[in-house]
């Protein structure tokens, strides 16, 4: 199969999409939801760029937290808080949770594509997503939804657009435009598992950033996360 974002998740994790071709209901489908307390035991995976960067995620609805070990350094933890059109991020170091600074959430994570802001796909937060149709991505029936930053908001992108898989409620592409229009950042999926009835969890991802002025990808990392126990057969490809 030809995730995006994640959100890293970093996990990205959907549950069944309405039936009718409703905008929010279908990125409803797609969002980080309470599908997420099936995963009780956490996931673990791998972003890998020059290095293998050990991460795991443990999900709680929309309560996220996450870790990574750079090199043999300390694991790092955040806890990230979402809703409708709200993102906290913490971090939670020796013990004490502290706010994660504002102008950080688009930095790097441990020198990959991925950013905080990435992980967490907060992009799937805005509200007013616009249905543009639909569109085959690998070869696989997509809706096609287009979602504008909300005036005020932070962050590196100003248009997203995301492909949800019609049959699955899946992602299977995001693209991150800035305000000229360029391209920033894509996700594409390129494996999903079953880890639940009508729930579907990413398996493995392209991350690529992008030169916003040809569109091109400059660097791309991998994301990919094992089978938790006792999960369902693999998603097509």
């Amino acid at each position: 199969m030809n995730l995006k974002s994640l959100a890293i998740t970093f996990l990205f994790t959907v549950g069944a999409h309405a039936q009718q071709p409703d905008a929010n209901k279908i990125l409803e489908g797609a969002r980080l939801s309470a599908t997420l307390t099936k995963l009780d035991e956490g996931l673990s995976g791998n972003l890998r760029k020059n290095s293998k960067i050990p991460i795991t995620l443990f999900l709680k609805g929309k309560d996220i937290q996450f870790q990574f070990q750079e090199n043999k350094d300390p694991w790092r933890i955040f806890h990230m808080r979402l809703a409708d059109e709200a993102f906290n991020l913490f971090e939670i170091k020796d013990g004490k949770t502290t706010n994660f600074p504002a102008n950080k959430i688009v930095e790097p994570i441990a020198g990959t594509d991925l950013t905080y802001e990435d992980l967490a796909l907060r992009f799937f937060y805005w509200p007013n997503p616009k249905l543009e149709g639909s569109e085959d991505v690998g070869g696989q029936p997509c809706y096609k939804l287009r979602i504008d930053k909300p005036r005020g908001s932070s962050g590196r992108y100003e248009v997203v657009y995301v492909w949800v898989h019609t049959k699955f409620g899946a992602f299977m592409r995001i693209r991150g435009h800035d305000k000229s229009g360029g391209l920033v950042k894509e996700f594409q999926v390129e494996d999903i598992m079953k880890i639940a009835d009508n729930v579907w969890t990413l398996r493995k991802m392209q991350v690529a950033t992008c030169d916003p002025s040809n569109n091109r990808r400059v660097s791309i990392t991998d994301v990919t996360f094992d089978a938790p126990k006792k999960a369902g057969p693999r998603g097509v490809r």
